[in-house]
């Protein structure tokens, strides 16, 4: 072997404790540091995934309030336009009711009116004909005392003409 070994240059002793030592560090390197670093990785990564969850969550969260925002926004239009269709419907109906008001109102002034006048019409008609009356007494009078001519039948009728356009 020692042809061997000097040829190739390896002690096979040499190699198995060298293999044997690089096997201690590795497992001591594995213990002490690719643990605790593969624990630190681990967390780190956890750590980062609960951070993109939560992430996820309150972006979920806020398209949820969001789309509540945008129901109630709706819903606030729907009502702000009832209610002003109901306003609008009510001032509506209160100027139907006062215009009917006012037309009952002249209504019964113009039908209080015409019924004045239909009294002062019959008043001054019933005056007119006592008038008339008295008049034609007074004609009748006149034509019992007197005979009458045809001159005097002309003025007699121009005097009651006269008369009644006083009357009026």
């Amino acid at each position: 072997m020692s042809d061997f070994e000097s040829f190739v240059g390896v002690n096979p002793w040499t190699a198995l404790f060298t293999f044997c030592n690089m096997m201690i560090t590795f497992l001591v390197l594995k213990h002490f540091l690719f643990g605790p670093v593969k624990k630190m990785i681990d967390d780190r990564q956890k750590e980062i995934d609960t951070m993109y969850a939560d992430a996820d969550a309150a972006k979920q969260q806020a398209l949820a309030l969001e789309q509540q925002y945008q129901a109630r926004l709706s819903e606030v239009r729907q009502e702000s336009d009832a209610m002003l269709r109901d306003a609008t419907a009510r001032a509506q109906k209160r100027e139907q009711e006062i215009v009917d008001a006012a037309r009952a109102s002249a209504r019964a002034m113009r039908d209080a009116a015409e019924a004045d006048i239909e009294q002062e019409k019959k008043k001054a008609v019933n005056e007119l004909k006592d008038e008339i009356g008295g008049i034609a007494m007074d004609i009748a009078s006149r034509v019992v005392e007197r005979e009458i001519s045809e001159k005097d039948h002309r003025e007699l009728i121009d005097e009651f003409i006269r008369n009644v356009g006083d009357a009026s």
